[in-house]
């Protein structure tokens, strides 16, 4: 019979009426399963081993491509162009003033006569010049130049007085030309009284507005007894002479005028 070490009969043959709690039955018992644990670890070492030169080319070869890439971006990339404010439409400077002849002035020290260089500039040469520290040609026929020239005082816009006055604070009233006793003359010879047999006469209490110019505007009857007077009445206003218009401060304005008109009734 051929003896294998490796077998569990043998080790059970071994280890008959022996203590299997000890640790060599366990080791012996498990050691095919740990040999072959051993070489399956040993074989994945060795593979990784030789393989781990290849790996770490191809990671090298990767990393590279991916910087250059990152460099190709970095260098492509272009900045806009920076953009210049518009200028502000400036007024042009004002044109230079026109040169005028200038004389240079020489200070007077006391000197010897031998030791005078440049005589000083007579009076007669002075004359519509200026003095400098030079000699300067001025140009005559250069246009003279003259700062903004404003509009000067203006007077205050005149506003004209519309309001219309009462009788009762007005300086100067309006008045019917020749007066008050003319004015009733004039109606009593245009205001046709009412035919009718029952009128038997009354008052027209008027209002109206005399204007700058004397007419008569914004006519109304406040009271009247009736029988078409007050519409004769307006009538007879519209024809009216042009009054002499009342004045404030010296100046003609609007005045409201009221007054009555007494209608007889026609005689039989």
């Amino acid at each position: 019979m051929k003896l294998d070490l490796l077998n569990r009969q043998w080790l059970e043959i071994v280890f008959v009426g022996r203590n299997k709690s000890y640790g060599a039955y366990i080791l012996r018992k498990e050691n095919s399963k740990t040999l072959v644990r051993s070489l399956v670890i040993g074989g994945l070492l060795f593979s990784i081993a030789i393989a781990a030169p290849v790996i770490v080319d191809i990671i090298g070869n990767n990393s590279g491509d991916d910087d250059a890439d990152l460099n190709k971006k970095i260098v492509t990339i272009k900045l806009p162009p920076k953009q210049e404010k518009p200028k502000e439409n400036l007024p042009p400077p004002p044109p230079p003033p026109p040169k005028v002849d200038q004389v240079k002035f020489v200070k007077p020290v006391v000197a010897k006569k031998e030791e005078i260089t440049e005589e000083p500039p007579k009076m007669k040469e002075l004359e519509e010049k200026k003095i400098g520290d030079e000699n300067i040609k001025g140009d005559p026929d250069a246009p003279q130049t003259l700062g903004p020239i404003g509009d000067g005082p203006k007077e205050a816009a005149v506003t004209e007085d519309n309001s219309v006055y009462n009788m009762a604070g007005i300086e100067v009233k309006p008045d019917f030309p020749g007066g008050i006793e003319k004015f009733y003359k004039f109606v009593g010879n245009k205001f046709q009284a009412p035919e009718d047999e029952e009128f038997k006469g009354g008052r027209v209490f008027v209002s109206f507005v005399v204007e700058k110019d004397g007419s008569l505007t914004d006519i109304k009857v406040l009271r009247d007894p009736g029988f078409g007077t007050a519409k004769e009445a307006i009538r007879v206003l519209n024809a009216s002479p042009r009054w002499a218009p009342g004045e404030q401060n010296g100046k003609k304005v609007r005045v409201q005028y009221s007054l009555p008109i007494n209608i007889q009734a026609p005689s039989e």
